[in-house]
């Protein structure tokens, strides 16, 4: 069974600010970035369980590691239901931590 994956308002403005930082320098790595994280959010849909739990006291809010060039992103979320991912917040992984 595939999960349906939906965004918080909040990591939907994480995913325009990540854009419009790389489209400043570079549209081609830009795009690149989207589809990297693209990719790790199909990932989820079949496999949210295997990524790795964000706090150990709610093992349902967990962390996708997203490669991109040298480091990548990270995306926290949770597991709903048996039927629902929600997407909480999109970091890079330089970038401070969003808990």
């Amino acid at each position: 069974m595939k999960f349906t994956v939906r965004f918080t308002l909040e990591a939907k403005e994480d995913l325009v600010r990540l854009y419009a930082f790389l489209l400043e320098k570079d549209l081609k790595v830009a795009e690149e970035a989207l589809d990297a994280i693209s990719r790790g959010i199909d990932f989820l849909r079949e496999f949210p369980f295997s990524c790795r739990k964000a706090v150990p006291e709610n093992p349902l809010l967990r962390e996708l590691l997203i490669s991109f060039g040298r480091s990548g992103y990270v995306a926290l979320f949770e597991i709903e239901d048996q039927a629902i991912i929600t997407i909480l917040a999109v970091r890079h992984q330089r970038e401070d931590d969003y808990y």
